[in-house]
Parts: structure tokens; C-alpha cells; sequence
């Protein structure tokens, strides 16, 4: 049982390690040798959990993955209504993002064309996916126009967080994404929920801006 813990936790930190490196230089310019001595572990106990690079970047975007569904299943059991639910889902993975580099990393894996192996979908797709599911709900609970193309939404949503991150961290600190997020829903509110409606999610999206901030 202690060899067994022992070999998780040099296999957390090596992906950790990979992580840190694939965040900070991007994933063609990180090597084997430099993830080794980041991790402070020999190469032999990293090919012992992984064979190639791409197995780390997998394994980080399994990581990723997991965190998502995991968040949206916490969601769904505390009874918000659906948009709460997205709106909810966006910040707490921009506070995920910041808390750790592995979210961050798989991210960057996403956005730079990584190969993603099968049956894990791509994270894009995955996104996509859940916001669509939430959107039609959320049409059905009348928190959305009727007549708004939710496929549509649900691409420009992820577009908008997925470009809002790589832009703002080129460009701005990365205490700003935040902010961000809040007016891009500040955007996506006015044009999708009713006006009877829209107060709530408009002050929802302020709260979560302040609660998503804070250290």
C-alpha cells in the first residue's frame, strides 16, 4: 500500500511538473528531460507512468475533463436554475484555472492543436456540449428566448471564455479574467434572457465577478 502511494504521488508530481512547464513554454518547446528536472524525480520513474510526452499531455487533459464534469455535477445537485448553473460553471473554472497549473495547461494543450486521444472528446467539444445541454434547459425554464439559436450560443460561449483567456493573458494580469467573464455574460444576458429576467443574471454576474476574484 505505501509502494502503491509512493508511485501515485511521483505520478502526480511529474504531472504537476508537466503541467507547469506546458503552461509556461507550451508544449513543442518542453522536453522530457526538462519535465524530469522540474519534477525532481529520474527519468526512469517517469517512463515507468509514462511512455511519451503526449501520454503526460493526455493524462493532463483527463485531468481537465474530470475537474469539468465533476464541477457541473456539483452544480446540478445545489438546485440553481440552469443559466445560474452556466454562469456558475464558467467562473468556477476560471477560479480552478488560477488556483493550478494543470487547468491552465490543458488549455493551452486545447488551444495549440494537441492531438486528444479517443474516447476522451475534444475539451472544446466537451464544453460545448454541456453549455448546449444547459441552454435548452434554460429555455425550458423561460430564462432564455424561445427563439434563440442555442447551438449558436453555446459555441459563442466557449469561443468567448476560451478567447477572452488567451487574450487576456497575453495582454492583461491574470487578476483580470474575472472581469472579463463578467462582461461577456454582461453581453450574452442583454441579448438572450428576458427582460423580466435579465436583473437577476445581470446582478448574479456581478457577485460572481467579486466572489471569482478574491484571493
Amino acid at each position: 500500500m505505501a509502494r502503491q502511494l509512493r508511485a501515485e504521488q511521483t505520478r502526480a508530481t511529474i504531472v504537476g511538473a508537466a503541467a507547469d512547464l506546458f503552461d509556461q513554454h507550451g508544449y513543442e518547446s518542453t522536453s522530457l528531460s526538462e519535465i524530469v528536472a522540474h519534477a525532481g524525480v529520474t527519468k526512469g520513474a517517469l517512463y515507468f507512468h509514462f511512455a511519451a510526452k503526449e501520454d503526460l499531455a493526455h493524462a493532463i487533459m483527463e485531468i481537465q475533463s474530470r475537474t469539468l464534469h465533476r464541477l457541473a455535477k456539483d452544480l446540478e445537485g445545489r438546485g440553481y436554475s440552469s443559466l445560474e448553473a452556466l454562469m456558475r460553471l464558467a467562473f468556477g473554472m476560471a477560479r480552478l484555472c488560477e488556483e493550478g497549473p494543470v487547468l491552465r495547461a490543458g488549455m493551452r494543450l486545447a488551444t495549440a492543436g494537441v492531438p486528444v486521444r479517443p474516447p476522451l472528446p475534444h475539451p472544446f467539444t466537451e464544453w460545448r456540449e454541456i453549455a448546449t445541454s444547459l441552454l435548452l434547459n434554460a429555455v425550458r425554464q423561460a430564462d432564455v428566448h424561445p427563439d434563440i439559436d442555442v447551438n449558436s450560443v453555446a459555441h459563442t460561449l466557449v469561443s468567448s471564455v476560451v478567447g477572452t483567456r488567451v487574450v487576456s493573458g497575453t495582454l492583461e494580469p491574470a487578476g483580470r479574467q474575472p472581469r472579463r467573464l463578467a462582461e461577456m455574460w454582461y453581453i450574452l444576458i442583454r441579448g438572450m434572457v428576458p427582460v423580466t429576467r435579465r436583473a437577476r443574471y445581470l446582478t448574479l454576474a456581478n457577485r460572481l465577478e467579486r466572489e471569482t476574484g478574491t484571493p
